[in-house]
Formats: structure tokens, sequence, C-alpha cells
């Protein structure tokens, strides 16, 4: 009889190998009466209706009011859901995240009158109010509220634009069904003779197939489920694009674009500067996929070469006891307060949830929040080296939260996704420079290079791709014209002829790869993780090569949290992203990269 491997059950899994959500709640009772605390609580936010611009000091206890009450239900959904990711099928967890949800919807309904009684509170009876100290806590968080102000519609009109939120997100339902649930694309035969199903999750496994058939099989097989839906894909997307801008001009922003940057004071001298930047680079680009070629002995370069790893390791992995202590080696350059507060996490103090159960959420996260530690998930995989670099990302993301928690007050500890993710790519990148020093041979070395400069490829050149093709889509829409499937195939196909260049083999099937990114419907979102990855090169490379004062400057963006609008945060830290040298920075980093590789192959 074959044996089966399962995944051990939650309670055969080691006490030690599990976080200690504790500090958060003592137990599912102590949850409990927080629920019924915090329920009473909801009427208190009516004493302060109609009366926050009666004073300066009424508007400071409704704040203080809301902020006590956000910390309680902010630990409560907390608790609740990484009890629920344990094990996703446990119904008792589920049934704690589904009432705390509907606690919050009630206390979100009872608290929805305080944005719009700020906004409406007479700018120079609000700029006295700024000027007194008993605000002096909450002015930035009133300052980045009254900033809506000329976007702001009349009662009614708002109330209209409310009862649309269900209508307007249609097509990325319509989208989301057609995409994850209707589509299907039937099977491949991997290289060991299997027939494998063919989803969204194994495209990336077939991808990186040392066997070119079935890489090329896994593409068009793929590739074919779109074509055959085109016109309702291109259907879908046009109506997401028609939605944005009509949004966008009923509150009177000049673009969608201008709309979207809006929320973190982003000029888009950010988002153009590093669209011309990447061009720049391009020729960097069109070498490494010489290389690419040549190694893998090929005539020509289609899509479906580009993920196949130049160097395989095969089972070579890092049991997590000597990842941990690999992380924190790596980011020796950040202190010892920053390595032992991090190693204490990781190993003794039970951040982290480690290993796999039946169950348990797929993946890993980050989940820090106000109270308690920076908990991590993590499915490790000891024999995976992967899964390593994982561990760095997300300790990346919890010591951000660490850091921001013990130097900002609740208002202002939570950071935006613009900076999020500097600090976990920023691991990322000092863990593989410490892994590539100690490593023992060319194969090990190869493959560290090989997996940064996929790494930047697909996070920096792959996604300012994408936010050009938004840029573009919206452009069209907002000039009047339709946005058909010729015109996206079109438009696409321009794109991909620039990216990558005039030696790559362009099937016509990619021209569709623009319809299936769900994050085209979350308008000018993808450029965000072209910047971050950016801003975290040039902050490694800032902080290996100087001293003290570089160190400090890093851990200060830490410690800012939200205190202050992305870029002002980054620019302390010694980047400025409205200038394109972060970019180049990466983009010169890849060009190191593509000849270290070039030459150890």
């Amino acid at each position: 009889m074959a044996t089966v491997k399962r995944s051990p059950l939650r309670r055969d899994i080691k006490k030690e190998d599990t976080w200690d959500l504790s500090p958060l709640f003592k137990d599912d009772k102590a949850w409990d009466a927080a629920y019924r605390k915090l329920d009473k609580q909801i009427a208190g936010f009516e004493k302060f209706r109609g009366k926050l611009g009666s004073s300066a000091k009424t508007l400071r206890d409704c704040y203080a009011f809301e902020i006590e009450f956000d910390k309680l239900a902010e630990t409560m959904r907390s608790y609740a859901f990484l009890k629920s990711s344990e094990d996703v099928a446990n119904s008792t967890y589920q049934g704690m995240v589904a009432r705390y949800t509907h606690l919050a919807t009630h206390a979100m309904e009872a608290a929805s009158f305080i944005a719009p009684e700020i906004q409406a509170i007479p700018k120079k009876k609000m700029d006295a109010f700024l000027k007194d100290p008993v605000l002096k806590d909450y002015r930035y968080a009133l300052e980045k509220l009254l900033r809506y102000r000329p976007h702001i519609l009349s009662e009614p009109e708002e109330m209209v634009l409310a009862m649309q939120g269900e209508v307007a997100g249609t097509a990325s339902k319509v989208f989301g069904q057609l995409n994850d649930a209707d589509l299907k694309f039937g099977f491949v035969t991997d290289e060991k003779g299997r027939k494998v199903e063919l989803t969204h999750g194994s495209l990336i496994t077939f991808y990186e197939s040392p066997k070119r058939t079935v890489r090329k099989e896994a593409f068009h097989k793929f590739y074919d489920a779109y074509e055959a839906h085109s016109n309702t894909l291109a259907a879908t997307l046009s109506s997401s694009v028609l939605n944005d801008v009509y949004h966008a001009r009923v509150r009177h922003y000049p673009s969608v674009r201008e709309a979207s940057l809006f929320h973190d004071k982003v000029p888009v001298a950010v988002y153009d500067n590093l669209i011309k930047a990447v061009h720049a680079n391009l020729k960097t680009v069109y070498r490494y996929l010489e290389v690419r070629r040549k190694a893998l002995k090929i005539k020509d370069v289609h899509i479906y070469d580009c993920y196949v790893p130049l160097a395989h390791l095969g089972k070579s992995g890092m049991p997590y006891a000597k990842a941990a202590d690999s992380v924190c080696a790596a980011l020796a350059p950040l202190g010892d307060g920053y390595c032992k507060a991090l190693h204490e996490g990781l190993v003794r103090g039970r951040w982290v949830d480690r290993y796999e159960n039946q169950g348990k959420r797929s993946g890993a996260f980050s989940a820090g929040g106000y109270s308690g530690p920076p908990y991590i998930l993590m499915n490790y995989k000891d024999d995976v080296i992967d899964s390593a670099f994982t561990l760095a990302h997300e300790a990346g993301h919890s010591m951000h939260t660490y850091y921001s928690v013990r130097n900002q007050p609740y208002q202002y500890y939570d950071y935006t996704i613009f900076v999020a993710e500097v600090a976990s790519t920023f691991n990322e990148l000092l863990l593989g420079k410490y892994l590539f020093d100690h490593a023992k041979d060319k194969k090990m070395r190869a493959f560290l290079i090989n997996r940064e400069l996929d790494e930047i490829r697909n996070t920096l050149v792959r996604q300012t791709m994408f936010a050009e093709f938004e840029h573009i889509t919206h452009a069209i829409t907002e000039n009047g014209e339709p946005l058909t499937i010729e015109r996206i195939r079109h438009e696409y196909r321009g794109l991909l002829e620039r990216y990558f260049g005039p030696e790559f083999c362009l099937d016509e099937q990619l021209t569709l790869e623009g319809l299936r990114i769900p994050h085209f419907y979350n308008a000018f979102y993808v450029y965000k993780y072209a910047t971050g990855i950016s801003a975290a090169v040039a902050l490694s490379e800032r902080v290996l090569n100087g001293g003290a004062k570089e160190r400090e400057a890093y851990l200060s963006f830490l410690k800012g949290g939200g205190s202050k609008f992305p870029l002002e945060l980054l620019r302390d830290a010694g980047v400025d992203m409205e200038k394109p040298g972060p970019v180049a920075t990466a983009m010169k980093r890849f060009a190191r990269l593509v000849d270290e590789l070039e030459e150890l192959l």
C-alpha cells in the first residue's frame, strides 16, 4: 500500500511552532467579554452628533472616543482573523469573524456622521480649531481629511453616489466570477508524463518546468481560454474604466490618475518618472533575455521561457531555525536593537505560526496591530529555499509595525501600501546578499542572482508596463474613445514590443494579458509595487554602503509609521521618489546582476 502524506492536524503541531495570541486575549471568553463591551460603546458616538463644530475640545473628545473604540475593535478583529486562519474550516472562529464584521458595520453606521460634520465646519472656524493646542495630536489627521473638501459633494449628491456603491463594483464582480470560477484551462502533461490540471496557481509551476514543451503547452492552453472570452473580458475592463472616469469627474478631479494618487499626495511626476526611468534602461532587460536564451540553449525567447530558473538547486532548503538565524544575521547592518527584537520574536517570542496544518490558511502574511506582537503566518517548507525569503519578507512588515507602534500614537501608526512593501523587500535584498556572500558554490550564487533579477524584472519592469497600460486605457476613455478588444490588443502589443525588445518572440495570444490582471479593477494601484522595490533597492544600498547616519535614517522611516505622507517618509530616509534616481539605481543594480550572472553561467 502506498503511503499518503497528509498535513498534520492543528492539535499535533508543537506549541512552540505556533503563535501565542494571549497578548490579544487570554481566551475566547475574554474575546466575548470584549465584544459585549464594545457593542455597548457604539451608542457613545451619538453624543457627538451635531456638536463637532461647537469647539476644538468637543472635536478632540470625539477623536479620542473613536480611537479608544477602534483600538479595542482592531484587537478583536486580529484575534478572530488569526484564530480563523489556523483552520479555515473551524466554524467557531468563522462565526467569530462574522460576529465582529456585524458589530463593525453597526459601528461604522453610528460613526458615519463624523467625517461629513468635520467637512462642514466653516474654513475660518476650522483654521482656528487647528491652532488650538487641544487638537495638536490630531492635527495631521484633520489636515488629511480636509484635503478632500474640494471633492466632497452636497449631502443629496453624496447619498446618490453611496447608493451606487454596489452597482459600481459590477464589472469587477463579473470579471472575478469569469476569471476565478468559470474559466477552465484543461490539463497539461508535465515533465514526468502526468496529466496535471492547469489553473491560475499552477501556471507558474508549468512555466518553471525545465521541459520547454510543457511550458509552451501551458501558455497556449491558458490563453486559449482568454481568447474564447476576449470580447466579454474587454467589455468588463472597459466598463470598469468608464466607472473610474465617471467618479473622477463627478468629484472634480482632473483625471482618474490624479484622483487615485490624491490619497497618498503623490504627484503625477512620480508616475511619469517611473515610466521614463524604466524606458531608459530597457536595453538591459533585452540583454538579460539574451542571457536567458543562451543559458536555455534555445533559438528564440517566448514569454513561457522567462520564468524557468537558470540554475537548479534541487531539494536545497533551510530549516526554520537556521532561516531565522540567517535572516537576523543578514539584517545586522540595522543594529543590535533591530536584530535582537526580531530574533526573539521569530524564535522564542512566538510571533510566528510556522508550519502547515490541515485547514490552515495558505500563503504567508504579517498581521501586526497596535496591541500584541506583529504576528506572522507561514507555511514554512524546510526543503524550499524560497521559504527563507518569505520569512524575511514578512519579518520586514512585522518590524515596520514593531517600530511604528513603539513610536507613534494609534492614529498615526498604520502605514500606507505605498511604503508597506519597502521594508519587506529591503529585508529580502539583505538576505540575498548575505546568502550570496556565504554561498559555497557557483550554482547557489547563480541561483541567488537569477532570483533577484527575476524579482526586479517582475516587480519593477513588468508592473511599470502594467502602470503604463492603465494610463493609456484611462486616457483613451477620458478622450471619449471606445476601449474595444481591438484597441486593447493594439495598445498592449505596443507595450510588449517596447518592454521585451526586438528579439523577443511575441505570441499573438500574449496581447490578451491585459485582460487577465485583477489589479486593473483597482485603478492605478500596480505602480506602487514598482516604486516600492525601487525605494527598497536604493535604501538597501544606502544602508549597506553607509554608516550610523544611514542606518538611523532607515530606522526612523520604520518608526514614522503613517505620521507623514509616504513621499515625505521616504525622503527623510534618504530616497526622493519625485526624482528618477531611485528607479535608475534599481535598474543599475539589475545591469550589474546581469553581468555577474553571465559570468557565472
